[in-house]
């Protein structure tokens, strides 16, 4: 009985081991879960870099949001604000916080990330371009729960701006 229960998990562990590297080399991943119980192929999808598409994201399209940003003619953007204080808060509140800017430069506007220095705070940025003398909207969405004290969370944007990357920033004295 002992050897026979050994030889089952064995037959177990190899089936799982299996599977798992027919998995990988498949490139079952997400992404082609998504889309295969949506019947859609729109949403957020996940490259190997990190970087996060809205859309649907074909094959040939390799060159990552950064590097077509990077390639586009510069322009200047200007925030109406850079700093927002929700002041005292009991810890565990979500707040959320609206920072407007305009493309003040001569050529379109697009974001290509933002940069966090907490996992507490999400930054949601327009995906399309910004013409000229247009306004867009970041939309700060901060969560105070597991933090005390006085909270300074920092967001860099980057863009197509002159500078290319622009520190914003919210405070808050969780209670």
């Amino acid at each position: 009985m002992d050897n026979n229960y050994k030889s089952i998990l064995l037959t177990i562990l190899t089936l799982s081991v299996f599977t798992l590297t027919i998995v990988e080399l498949t490139g079952i991943s997400k992404n082609a879960v998504f889309r295969r119980y949506n019947h859609v192929g729109e949403g957020s999808f996940y490259a190997k870099d990190g970087e996060v598409y809205r859309g649907e994201i074909y094959p040939e399209q390799t060159r990552t949001r950064s590097q077509i940003v990077a390639e586009m003619v510069k322009t200047t953007m200007q925030f109406y604000e850079t700093k927002h204080n929700f002041g005292s808060v009991p810890e565990g509140k979500v707040m959320t916080h609206v920072f407007r800017f305009k493309n003040t430069g001569d050529n379109p506007l697009m974001i290509a990330k933002t940069d966090v220095t907490c996992g507490c705070t999400v930054p949601n940025f327009p995906l399309e371009t910004i013409p000229p003398g247009a306004e867009g909207d970041i939309t700060i969405v901060y969560n105070s729960a597991g933090h005390s004290g006085l909270q300074q969370k920092n967001i860099i944007i980057h863009s197509n701006a002159l500078p290319e990357a622009v520190s914003i920033s919210i405070q808050a004295d969780v209670r």
